[in-house]
């Protein structure tokens, strides 16, 4: 997972297809929910649409990606829909930082709320155990994780890893519990997978003790 492999995603004339010029509409849901406030990380943000999303709820939001090109792309849509890039603690505000997902500590922050749009099916087994400990790095004990993820009953094997309830269940076993895991869809751009949606898993996830050494 370089940078410049990511790079190279947003650098194009055609977005990637997980890139709807919108949120995607599991996560509006729980914006109308007033779920997306207080402090809010969103890990592998790309070009912003759920940070802004849960800035326009009234969060104090930071995007962060591997890649500087969805990040000043991130920014320029903060910019024409007039949310403040702010320092922190101002509400209804959306920032963007370079990161690695599976060291978030080094940011120094914590947060209330963590979204996951589409980045946990991309690690294989053991990056996926470094990244639940980065997650349980910054997210308060009683905060809460919405996680978006490829679901095993997308059909066929294009695309990226499909995941099952099973597997998520077992990431999560440690310091987390499962509140829910219900059957979504993402929207995705038309001709990745001649389809407008692909299946997904929404798992609402709160944490409830610092990971164990």
């Amino acid at each position: 997972m370089t940078t410049p492999s990511w790079d190279a995603a947003y650098a194009g004339s055609t977005p990637p297809p997980w890139d709807v010029g919108e949120p995607q509409p599991a996560f509006v849901r729980l914006a109308e929910q007033g779920l997306l406030t207080g402090q809010v990380l969103d890990v592998g943000c790309g070009t912003g649409e759920q940070t802004l999303l849960a800035a326009s709820s009234g969060a104090e939001a930071l995007g962060v990606d591997v890649s500087p090109l969805a990040l000043e792309q991130a920014r320029g849509k903060a910019a024409a829909r007039g949310v403040p890039a702010a320092a922190d603690g101002q509400i209804g505000s959306a920032r963007f930082e370079v990161a690695d997902a599976l060291s978030l500590a080094d940011l120094g922050l914590s947060f209330d709320t963590i979204i996951d749009s589409g980045l946990f099916h991309i690690f294989d087994d053991e990056s996926r155990a470094r990244y639940v400990a980065s997650l349980a790095s910054v997210l308060r004990p009683g905060g809460h994780l919405y996680l978006m993820c490829f679901s095993d009953r997308q059909p066929g094997t294009f695309g990226p890893r499909r995941i099952s309830q099973d597997e998520l269940r077992a990431a999560f076993r440690d310091g987390w519990t499962i509140a829910t895991i219900a059957a979504e869809s993402f929207a995705i751009n038309t001709g990745a997978f001649d389809t407008a949606t692909a299946q997904a898993w929404l798992a609402t996830i709160a944490r409830i003790s610092p990971p164990q050494p």
